[in-house]
């Protein structure tokens, strides 16, 4: 299963978050319209009546800041559960705002218990653990966000202010442990490189036999070395238009058994180029080629539009025709 897959949206990360905000708000509008007081609704510990308190206390909230510190938490920490935990999502959700109702009715002092906290702290709680029992690096990042935003809350655990009932938080967030560590989730297995197997050697890696061991890149081993001739024009079997070996073929082909239109004659001089320009041309990766310039006997050669000197690069026997 990818992280695609398992972390995607669904209609239910908006939807529940909003019928529970929603949920909460109507029930307070509900009191303040009708003129009503439901706080007696609440958990009250080790009572019969106090019981009815387990469904209904986080519905109910005592006054505009309370409901209004509630809000935010229980619209994101919902969301973020039906995000990356969707298969578990509602077994989460249900059965632990049910056990974090009676272990409140069981330990906590005799008043009523009401508001939503219970379950904030339950979300929190389930969230941070889970993620750290994954070990999925999205899920610890999600367990660390959880932290950051509502570190805080752990204070309020602890009896540390009146009016504020810790025994619903510490039982919420006891309830999120040990959901965490019950409800089995399957997550994405991250991807496992080569490098990261144990029977992983650098000798049969393609991509690592490109470097040496100072970590210089010397080109793959297969490939061969650009500096040296292609075979396709080098060699004693090379064969080509550009080609040399001493079994060489082509129209520019040289060596012994060179053969190509106006390659010998009984009367013509092989004069070879000099060595600089026009002579000789290289080219990365290409074997040097050199040209042959043929002049005629029977005829003045021209330079520049003038007649060469009397007697210059003539035969032996040669006459000069102005000379008659």
């Amino acid at each position: 299963m990818s992280d695609e897959q398992h972390f995607r949206y669904s209609t239910w990360v908006l939807a529940v978050p909003m019928v529970l905000v929603l949920a909460i708000w109507s029930v307070y509008l509900l009191e303040l319209r009708l003129g009503l007081n439901l706080n007696t609704w609440g958990i009250y510990p080790r009572t019969l009546t106090g019981l009815r308190g387990v469904l209904a206390s986080p519905w109910i909230h005592g006054s505009l800041d309370h409901l209004y510190n509630n809000t935010l938490p229980l619209g994101i920490l919902t969301a973020t559960l039906f995000y990356f935990y969707r298969p578990i999502a509602w077994r989460t959700l249900i059965l632990g705002a049910l056990l974090t109702g009676l272990l409140t009715w069981c330990i906590g002092r005799p008043s009523y218990h009401i508001g939503a906290s219970g379950i904030i702290y339950l979300l929190a709680s389930f969230i941070f653990f889970k993620g750290v029992f994954t070990r999925h690096y999205r899920l610890v990042a999600l367990s660390l966000g959880v932290v950051f935003l509502y570190g805080s809350l752990l204070w309020y655990v602890f009896p540390i202010k009146e009016g504020i009932s810790w025994e619903g938080h510490l039982s919420g967030a006891l309830v999120g442990f040990l959901l965490a560590a019950f409800f089995r989730v399957r997550v994405p297995v991250p991807p496992k490189y080569d490098w990261e197997r144990e029977d992983y050697r650098e000798e049969d890696d393609p991509f690592m036999r490109q470097f040496d061991q100072e970590g210089n890149f010397i080109g793959s081993p297969e490939s061969p070395d650009p500096g040296s001739p292609s075979s396709d024009i080098a060699g004693p079997d090379a064969s080509g238009p550009y080609a040399s070996g001493p079994d060489a073929s082509g129209p520019y082909a040289s060596g012994p058994d060179t053969s190509g239109p106006d390659t010998s004659g009984p009367d013509t001089p092989n004069v070879p180029a000099p060595p600089a320009n026009p002579g000789s041309r290289r080219s990365p990766g290409r074997a040097t080629v050199t040209y042959r310039y043929h002049y005629k006997p029977d005829g003045p050669d021209k330079r520049d539009g003038q007649d060469k000197p009397d007697g210059q690069d003539r035969p032996d026997g040669a006459e000069n025709p102005k000379s008659k």
